[in-house]
């Protein structure tokens, strides 16, 4: 059994084009493998790409990032979000002869390893060959009951602050286009800075203005106001099927009238109002810690684990290339070492000159 493997380069317009309109004609139109959204994510000397691969009755598709490491070395990883080898139809029993031909590319690049964070929706995947690891769990909410089957579900807390945002005057606005984008930069910027959030979350505003040019329909702002000032906003993003919560931030001013339990219930209607089937909070930073519990507040059943894959194509120079770091960091960091369970090892955070 033997699949025809694709690589396809979004920098190419033939390439781009043909990603494009799979992408389209999808029936999940998932926003994590539009290369619109790959490329929000690649850096200066990166490529973004999609291994794709038809079978009789579906297809594979499999977008990543390919990144440089050292001369004629290369590693692959997955932006910011879900993603991995998406499939369709018969392609699951494909999966050996996918993952034969993609290996047999991956040594004609230099590929040293590949890290990837996969769909929360096991069933839209093809079989990973590589190493699965937990990496916390997520919060779904099921969009399938009513909404008053939804209101009921949500904690107590979450329909009292509700009640609470709606008494003190607090509205929200569902803003389709970013029109409002200098008010949600502006709350979105600041809260990252409250939250000491690390710098891979910190996106510069033309992040969003990008985004809101190539990716229309994947996207939704929705802003909480108080006293005519927009005080609680978020960016969510839009699948066929699924809305996924992404970026945004509150007013710490503004945090005694609870507008943002109102804009996530608000937000949440609207998905169920636009036919979605459900809505992903997503999850903590560190297990239960505040941010996963008040968005399983929203959920309380809807726990899925999160997943990511490992996997070394050249031990050899994947060990050299740790090594190198190491060093290069002990300089900097006497007694300096990898942090556990990162992956891969030679790009773990340290000090500023390492590999980013």
């Amino acid at each position: 059994m033997t699949l025809a493997l694709r690589i396809w380069d979004a920098s190419d317009l033939d390439d781009r084009a043909r990603w494009e309109q799979l992408h389209a004609a999808w029936p999940a139109r998932e926003v994590f493998a539009h290369p619109a959204y790959l490329s929000l994510f690649a850096g200066a000397g990166d490529r973004t790409l999609a291994a794709f691969a038809p079978t009789p009755n579906g297809w594979v598709l499999y977008p990543f990032i390919l990144r440089q490491v050292a001369p004629g070395l290369t590693d692959i990883t997955s932006p910011y979000g879900y993603g991995g080898p998406y499939r369709t139809g018969d392609a699951a029993e494909y999966a050996e002869p996918f993952w034969t031909a993609f290996a047999a590319w991956t040594a004609t690049q230099g590929v040293v390893s590949e890290f990837v964070r996969f769909s929360l929706f096991d069933d839209d995947l093809l079989p990973y060959p590589g190493e699965r690891v937990q990496k916390l769990v997520n919060v779904v909410r099921s969009l399938e009951p009513s909404a008053q089957e939804i209101w009921t579900d949500f904690d107590h807390k979450v329909r009292k602050n509700v009640n609470k945002a709606t008494r003190s005057g607090v509205t929200v606005e569902i803003d389709p286009t970013g029109a409002q984008l200098d008010d949600f930069f502006r709350i979105y910027e600041s809260t990252m800075d409250r939250r000491e959030a690390r710098r891979g979350y910190y996106f510069p505003r033309s992040f969003f203005e990008t985004l809101g040019a190539q990716l229309a329909g994947q996207y939704v702002y929705v802003h909480a106001r108080f006293a005519g000032r927009v005080v609680s906003t978020e960016l969510a993003l839009v699948s066929a099927h699924t809305v996924y919560s992404f970026l945004g931030g509150t007013e710490e001013a503004a945090f005694d009238q609870r507008p943002n339990d109102l804009l996530k219930h608000e937000l949440i209607l609207w998905a169920k109002q636009a036919g979605k089937r459900r809505f992903v909070l997503g999850g903590g930073y560190a297990e239960d810690d505040g941010i996963f519990r008040y968005k399983k507040a929203f959920a309380p059943t809807g726990m899925l684990p999160f997943h990511v894959g490992h996997r070394i194509f050249d031990r050899a120079s994947y060990q050299q290339l740790v090594e190198a770091t190491t060093v290069g960091a002990q300089e900097l960091a006497p007694g300096w070492q990898p942090a556990p369970g990162f992956f891969p090892a030679y790009r773990s955070p340290g000090p500023s000159t390492l590999r980013g």
